[in-house]
């Protein structure tokens, strides 16, 4: 069951409209989505690289350029220690290219997810001062690599760590009962994080490539090196924003909006033969296209073979061979696709068996499961059962995790308070990765249940809807200008429309996979459009025939009147068929209202 809201935020906005040249609708999502001053609707409706904040303002930022500088300068080997996913792939590529660029050497190593798990590790430090390298960067990592560090600094090499993740701490309980946080760093000779409670930089929600383009921004500021060849990066540091699920406000909206430009008309090779590969539309790539197909193809990589393999295509100048890894990468994909498909229907089963789902917070270890792939899974049972979730398979006695949570639980907090029952842990408010020995499991599932503070209303999905709208106000210059709003993406989702009262003409079950449900629906004006909707079809039958019966089922589908009356949110867009153009709704959700 959802509970639909309708968004309730106060503002002139027919002086907004005028002010920037937009309909009050527009206006009034732009609100919704937090938007108060008028320089915060400029920014997002008109914002453009000359908008980007000063990257000196990085705490540690002009130290760790000052010492990137100098060990490029002597000429020594650098290290870049990076990650194992999407954001740590081309974060590394971004420091790579952009240290070469200005006259360094570097290579890029990342852990192994299997053997090794998340973050600088001993082994790659070893690896490094064997190589004869003199300094370590980090990306994407580093913020929890306490005796990595350690290990490094006594080794005498200089490590500058850039990340984004949370900074670890531990609880103290004052006098009086207060809780207080006592941070731990890493020693590196240089912490670029913004996340650090005393950063200065006025927006902590850049992802790992974000950083890394933050550090690159300064490094060629300082060697006079032009602006174009910075933005050159800017597809890289937006593909890794998009697949991270930052949150596509502020900085991040316009790095990922211009970078999704500059994409499209990339001359990079293994950007090229990849979005080849993946069939798509290279004059316009999309937030959707880089989210669910792109990223899930760099990811497969280090989750199913090394992260080397996705650095490699970055780096090839070899179009013969970009092709051959672009190829690799998609059919690694596809494996990713079918493995994650078994591991979440045996994770449906056991849910059920169990009856885990009765647990506020759903933690479950499955059999035979690939461990890079518990963190999707995770996410796709929260999906189903709106709850945090964190799914483990277990090897040699210990299990790994991987957790995804709802808005009204921060899991990495909760974790913290479990974290004697770690080996390792790490992560923010809504996903974190840990490890831990099979008998502490149990203990983790009461302790957390026991004190997530969770109850049935903050367990029950929202729906927030931006503007209840007829139909009739839908028009082809409506649709277009929703398309200011976008990239979409999280932080900045599609505005949802709803209308309270749908009688449904005709429908019928169509595509390939039968997993469309199309319909012409008319609304109470008399008003008529055509309806897709992609969602569960055996549900949306389901709750048709719980109020209208089956025959009225039946009538639907046969296009015969009928009384079936729903209420449903939807996004509208124009259908381009056969040189017509034709409007359309994409139904989101829906449910009965009664009159």
């Amino acid at each position: 069951m959802e509970k639909w809201m309708v968004a309730a935020r106060k503002a002139d906005f027919n002086r907004l409209a005028e002010t920037f040249s937009i309909s009050p609708v527009l206006a009034r999502i732009m609100v919704n989505r937090g938007l108060k001053e008028d320089e915060d609707f400029r920014r997002y409706l008109y914002g453009d690289l000359g908008d980007l904040h000063d990257g000196s303002l990085l705490k540690d930022m002009n130290k760790g350029i000052r010492l990137l500088r100098q060990a490029i300068s002597e000429g020594q080997l650098i290290c870049i220690a990076s990650d194992f996913d999407v954001d740590g792939v081309f974060s590394g590529y971004i420091l790579w290219q952009g240290i070469r660029m200005a006259g360094g050497r570097a290579y890029v190593i990342a852990p192994d997810r299997i053997h090794e798990g998340y973050g600088l590790n001993e082994r790659i430090v070893g690896e490094a001062h064997s190589k004869g390298a003199g300094c370590i960067i980090t990306c994407d990592n580093g913020i929890a690599a306490m005796e990595a560090v350690t290990t490094a600094k006594e080794l005498g090499m200089t490590v500058i760590i850039t990340d984004h993740h949370e900074v670890i701490y531990q609880s103290n309980i004052d006098e009086n009962g207060n809780v207080k946080k006592i941070y731990e760093l890493p020693e590196a000779d240089a912490v670029i994080d913004p996340k650090q409670e005393d950063c200065p930089y006025p927006f902590d929600g850049l992802c790992g490539a974000g950083v890394a383009f933050k550090v690159i921004e300064q490094l060629y500021m300082s060697n006079g090196i032009p602006k174009e060849n910075l933005y050159e990066l800017l597809p890289f540091t937006a593909i890794a924003t998009v697949a991270d699920v930052m949150d596509l406000v502020d900085e991040n909206r316009i790095i990922v909006k211009y970078g999704l430009h500059r994409l499209a008309k990339t001359p990079h090779l293994g950007l090229q033969s990849l979005i080849r590969h993946c069939g798509l539309n290279k004059e316009y790539i999309s937030a959707y296209n880089v989210g669910f197909v792109i990223g899930p193809c760099f990811n497969a990589a280090g989750r199913l073979d090394t992260a080397q393999m996705a650095e490699a295509l970055l780096q090839t100048e070899d179009r013969e061979e970009a092709e051959r890894m672009a190829a690799d990468l998609v059919s690694l994909n596809q494996s990713r696709k079918e493995m994650t498909v078994l591991g979440y229907e045996q994770a449906l089963e056991k849910i059920a068996k169990e009856e885990i789902y009765k647990d506020k917070i759903m933690i479950l270890c499955l059999e035979d499961c690939h461990e890079s792939l518990v963190g999707i899974i995770a996410g796709r049972l929260k999906e189903k059962y709106y709850r945090p979730v964190i799914v483990g398979t277990e090897a040699n006695g210990i299990i790994k995790a991987s957790g995804r949570s709802i808005e009204a639980y921060n899991m990495y907090e909760g974790l913290s308070e479990c974290r004697d029952l770690f080996e390792r842990f790490g992560g923010h408010a809504m996903a974190a990765g840990m490890s831990l020995k099979v008998e502490n499991l149990e203990i983790l599932r009461r302790r957390l249940n026991e004190k997530c503070g969770l109850t049935e209303e903050s367990l029950m999905p929202v729906v927030h809807i931006d503007v209840p709208m007829p139909l009739e106000y839908i028009s082809e210059g409506f649709v277009q200008e929703l398309e200011l709003l976008e990239p979409f993406g999280k932080g900045n989702s599609k505005p949802i429309f709803a209308e309270r009262h749908f009688n449904i003409l005709r429908a019928s079950v169509i595509g390939k996979n039968k997993n469309v449900l199309k319909m012409i629906v008319k609304n109470d004006s008399g008003v008529s459009m055509e309806a897709l909707y992609f969602g569960d079809i055996a549900a949306f039958d389901a709750c048709v025939e719980a109020f209208y019966g089956l025959e009225a089922r039946n009538k639907m589908y046969a296009g015969l009147p009928n009384p079936v009356d729903m209420a449903f949110t939807y996004y509208p867009s124009i259908n381009e068929f056969g040189g017509r153009r034709t409007l359309q709704i994409t139904v989101q959700h829906f449910q009965r209202i009664q009159r």
